[in-house]
């Protein structure tokens, strides 16, 4: 979009919010750079210049605008969308692997040579995985600054910089302040908070439905890895540097988010994730103007517009857990989960006292577990074994990075994996924002008190104008009759 130049001045002299992180402001004369939502009065035309992403405006010279701070906009809509080459790069960048195996890491896991990304990346971000990868530094950091007492020393490491001298200079380019300068205006502000958890506000585009989301969340809570407490959902997290606890607060203009991390490497890492699991980059305009052009499914956008998918923190955690939900009810479910967690997951402490025990047994610690333990049909057993010993070996990528057609092709030949099971883990492990589940029986009921067909068949070829939303058409159907995964939980 940022090539549309009179669309982008449309955008920024009505401070559309809707277009905050499709692309970024830069004025000339100040040489600062913003959201298209700014509070600021708006420059001449003549100018402002825009740009793809945070980064690029960064490498040319702007630093962020103290007001709307652009360097804490939603993330673009595209790369949960999307899942070519550059969505692909950008959601694994997203979670931290440059800073963790550095860019022939990056190209590594995405199967292409370093040049060959660097060049893509350069020609549709106008900035290459080093400057991606800075600029998320650049955030990381100034998060530890306003919200921790750490040392500067200390929260320069754990954002990820070498040195201290490069942090400095960093957060000076991009902020045009200090460190200790962020540090002092954050504290004018702040309330007081609980020693080793750090606060954060996560920004979404609005409208936001959490009724759903949390629904969902916390009926299928597995007991010891997942609750809901003191109005927030709460889970453990398993992290690439350790591990770490977090606590999501649904607020008017924000999500109220509370890590507690046992490496504070892992913030940049766990805020991606909690971002994923409530599908907070996602464009609830368009997915709602496209699923209401159609008269049945209007009623139920209209109740409820911008409805998210709640998806995972761990998609490996959840390819697991639809495995063991097949053919059963949500409360059963929920018993098979904790007694594998509590038979193979790693114990953890709760920082703040709640009753988060476990972190949910990865594909390894599972790659032997004894089939005959499993309270189960012989067949779902089979299922889970194959399943965890494909993950385990890397047979199967689900993570972030993963093609997903190459996934789901994987999925389609385990044995067990119907299409209920593939296009739930879809829908949810693999962010797939088309995903459908025309089998599903909250679907169908849906389906058919929205007067839709019910049946599998007639209802995909009815769905196919609802592409490529299909997956929020579904949270739609699935509010259609009463089920705790649609209300939001009491306290």
């Amino acid at each position: 979009m940022y090539t549309d130049f009179d669309r982008c001045v449309r955008a920024v002299r009505s401070k559309d919010a809707r277009f905050d992180g499709w692309f970024y402001t830069a004025v000339l004369t100040t040489r600062i750079y913003c959201r298209p939502s700014c509070p600021a009065v708006p420059p001449k035309d003549r100018n402002m210049t825009f740009y793809p992403s945070a980064a690029a405006a960064q490498q040319a010279g702007f630093r962020a605008c103290k007001r709307c701070r652009p360097d804490a906009s939603p993330g673009s809509p595209q790369w949960n969308e999307r899942a070519d080459l550059v969505a692909r790069a950008m959601r694994l960048i997203g979670d931290g692997t440059v800073d963790r195996e550095g860019v022939p890491g990056l190209a590594a896991r995405l199967g292409y040579s370093t040049r060959q990304i660097e060049r893509q990346l350069l020609a549709e971000l106008g900035a290459g995985p080093l400057a991606l990868a800075r600029a998320q530094r650049a955030q990381t950091a100034r998060i530890l600054i306003e919200t921790s007492e750490l040392s500067m020393a200390d929260a320069a490491f754990a954002a990820g910089f070498s040195s201290i001298r490069t942090f400095n200079e960093t957060v000076r380019e991009v902020f045009a302040l200090s460190p200790s300068e962020l540090r002092a205006r954050a504290a004018r502000g702040r309330h007081p908070t609980t020693p080793g958890v750090l606060t954060l506000r996560l920004p979404f585009r609005a409208p936001l439905c959490p009724d759903n989301l949390f629904g969902h969340l916390v009926a299928t809570a597995v007991p010891g890895v997942e609750e809901w407490r003191d109005g927030a959902y709460r889970r453990t997290l398993r992290l690439p540097y350790g591990h770490g606890t977090v606590a999501l607060a649904p607020r008017p203009d924000h999500i109220d988010c509370r890590l507690a991390l046992s490496d504070l490497r892992d913030l940049a890492g766990a805020i991606s994730r909690c971002r994923s699991l409530l599908d907070l980059d996602a464009d609830p305009e368009a997915v709602d103007e496209l699923l209401g052009a159609d008269e049945r499914l209007a009623p139920l956008v209209a109740k409820a517009p911008g409805r998210r998918v709640p998806r995972t923190v761990d998609p490996e955690e959840f390819a697991v857990r639809a495995v063991l939900g097949q053919q059963v009810s949500t409360a059963a479910a929920r018993t098979l989960a904790a007694r594998l967690v509590t038979a193979h997951g790693e114990r953890v402490d709760d920082p703040t006292g709640g009753g988060l025990t476990h972190l949910f047994p990865s594909a390894e610690a599972l790659s032997g577990l004894d089939p005959t333990a499993l309270a189960m049909p012989g067949g779902r057993r089979t299922t889970i074994v194959t399943l965890v010993r494909a993950l385990a070996s890397g047979e199967l990528s689900l993570g972030v990075g993963s093609d997903r057609s190459q996934a789901y092709a994987r999925l389609a030949e385990l044995p067990g994996m119907g299409p209920w099971t593939t296009g739930i883990i879809g829908m949810r492990a693999l962010g797939d924002p088309d995903a459908f589940v025309p089998t599903d029986l909250g679907v169908r009921r849906g389906a058919a008190a929205c007067g839709l067909p019910a049946t599998p068949g007639a209802l995909t070829r009815h769905a196919a104008a609802w592409r490529p939303w299909r997956a929020y058409a579904v949270q739609h159907l699935w509010a259609a009759h009463d089920h705790p995964i649609n209300d939001m939980p009491e306290d």
